[in-house]
């Protein structure tokens, strides 16, 4: 299964006009979910500016000053991470560059585990979304109108149906909201197993 994962605004957009999202800080609470989020992944595919945003985890000791945050970064360093990226030429810790198309990886990515499999980076997951290969969407919808910047999801040519399998509202009044590709007749979806 294929997971998208990110915090959002009400209105949909992972950072303002300026890149800044701040605004989506995790409590302890919503901490301690997105830490087993990370335990359940076989592989995470990464677009460039998240993967450097994350790496500060594998290389920043400073990052491991409680015991939530140690365990945090222990599970992200674990994670294999596939990074997409037109500028970088390495990279560092458990990760590879990605070398086929992206719905190659997924499929390669999906083959190569029983665990599920996350992308994350509003670009390249928005990519994966109009290909068709997005099984599920997991929001953390913050209490916060930003007006514009980086949207979660794309322009989409055709409808696609969601169902919504499970929500919580944490104490700072974030909102999860975990969405299933709704079942049913489908278009093929590049790259699916």
């Amino acid at each position: 299964m294929l997971i998208y994962s990110m915090s959002v605004s009400v209105d949909g957009f992972t950072a303002d006009r300026d890149g800044d999202f701040q605004w989506s800080v995790p409590t302890d609470e919503q901490f301690t979910v997105h830490l087993e989020e990370v335990r359940s992944l076989g592989v995470h595919l990464c677009g460039r500016k998240l993967y450097e945003t994350m790496l500060v985890w594998e290389t920043d000791p400073s990052m491991r000053d409680d015991e939530l945050q140690s365990a945090f970064a222990d599970a992200w360093t674990a994670l294999p991470k596939v990074v997409f990226s037109r500028t970088l030429t390495s990279v560092q810790g458990n990760a590879r560059l990605a070398t086929g198309s992206l719905a190659e990886e997924v499929a390669a990515a999906r083959a190569g585990t029983d665990k599920h499999v996350a992308i994350g980076g509003p670009g390249l997951a928005r990519q994966a979304v109009e290909l068709g290969l997005v099984d599920e969407f997991w929001m953390f919808r913050n209490p916060v109108v930003v007006g514009g910047g980086n949207p979660y999801l794309p322009a989409v040519a055709q409808r696609i149906e969601l169902d919504l399998v499970e929500t919580r509202t944490f104490a700072n009044r974030v909102l999860y909201e975990r969405y299933r590709r709704a079942p049913g007749p489908v278009a093929a979806r590049p790259g699916a197993a």
